[in-house]
């Protein structure tokens, strides 16, 4: 069976009610194996040679007011491959604990802390674990932050030995789920991808966007002439806004943002206040710039491209013309 070198941390934010795990892994699609989260009662991970009964069983074990360290206890006492196996774990409160088998590939070992335990396995060394500890603990935000922080701090000093593939990012609390229908918060997971960090911080980024409320309103920014000038722009380059750039927050362009809004599942995201959210600025502004780009470096030259598709013959017009080998104009 194939073992899951993996860098990962399990943390808990009780006062804000969240739990959760993130974690990196030279092995396909590891969010399917290791994260283990229960709002009020919390998180797990279990990897090397993983034994997927840790997850349930820790949090069964959690869930009836055992310790950490008890549930570490019972899990490896029963348990005769114990000295393969590696895992993690936080409670409700923020206990944790952590177990590293003597027989996990080298090196392998964990850093145990208030609210968190990082761990992995067929690691550069132990600063890996350690440099994840460091980022957990002086990071401010709330958990998703402070995890994918940490997570990143453990590919800086060296991660997985064998290099990257695939990550996951877990957070739990009550009701935070879809219409408040379950617990998960951010359920995240990058399968396979050269660098699976990165795309799980640009999916967190949509995500949010997307189905969080998380934003500071302390941070929303007035609609004042040189926003709204941007917002014309931006949204022009994008095909929503198709009038003058007079730099006024009109009728036409707030019908033109509203719908860049529905047409990007951002709707959680509108405002009736004459303010914007700045991540909703900083989407707008990303997405018109990779218009702008795929338009000038990228985009295909067709010849003839005029004469083709929607448009190609307007009423009362006729077909861009194109030329043959000898010069003359002929249509396509």
């Amino acid at each position: 069976m194939a073992r899951l070198s993996t860098f990962s941390i399990v943390a808990a934010d009780p006062k804000r009610g969240e739990w959760g795990i993130a974690v990196q892994s030279r092995f396909i699609a590891v969010g399917a194996v290791v994260p283990w989260a229960e709002a009020s009662v919390g998180a797990v991970a279990t990897q090397a040679l993983a034994n997927v009964r840790y997850g349930p069983e820790a949090l069964e074990l959690l869930r009836s007011g055992a310790a950490p360290e008890s549930v570490v206890r019972t899990l490896t006492s029963a348990d005769p491959l114990r000295e393969e196996r590696q895992f993690g774990l936080v409670d409700a409160t923020g206990r944790s604990a952590s177990f590293t088998g003597a027989k996990c590939l080298p090196w392998a070992g964990h850093e145990v802390g208030p609210g968190f335990a990082c761990q992995g396995n067929i690691l550069y060394g132990p600063e890996v674990v350690r440099g994840m500890a460091r980022a957990f603990v002086s990071t401010p935000g709330d958990l998703p932050e402070r995890l994918l922080a940490s997570l990143a701090a453990g590919q800086r000093e060296g991660g997985d030995r064998r290099g990257m593939q695939s990550a996951s990012l877990l957070v739990v609390r009550a009701a935070g789920g879809y219409g408040r229908g379950n617990d998960r918060w951010i359920d995240l997971r990058v399968d396979d991808h050269p660098s699976p960090i990165e795309e799980l911080k640009r999916m967190f980024k949509i995500y949010d966007l997307t189905l969080l409320e998380r934003e500071d309103p302390a941070t929303l920014v007035p609609i004042t002439p040189e926003i709204a000038g941007v917002l014309q722009q931006h949204l022009g380059v994008l095909g929503f806004y198709s009038g003058r750039l007079t730099s006024t927050w009109d009728a036409p362009t707030a019908a033109a943002f509203t719908k860049f809004l529905n047409e990007n599942n951002f709707e959680g995201k509108a405002r009736t206040d004459g303010r914007i959210w700045p991540s909703v600025l900083d989407q707008l502004q990303e997405r018109a710039g990779r218009e702008v780009t795929r338009r000038t470096t990228t985009a295909p030259i067709q010849t003839g491209a005029l004469s083709r598709g929607p448009g190609a013959a307007p009423s009362g017009g006729s077909p861009s013309p194109t030329t043959n080998r000898k010069g003359r104009d002929r249509p396509s």
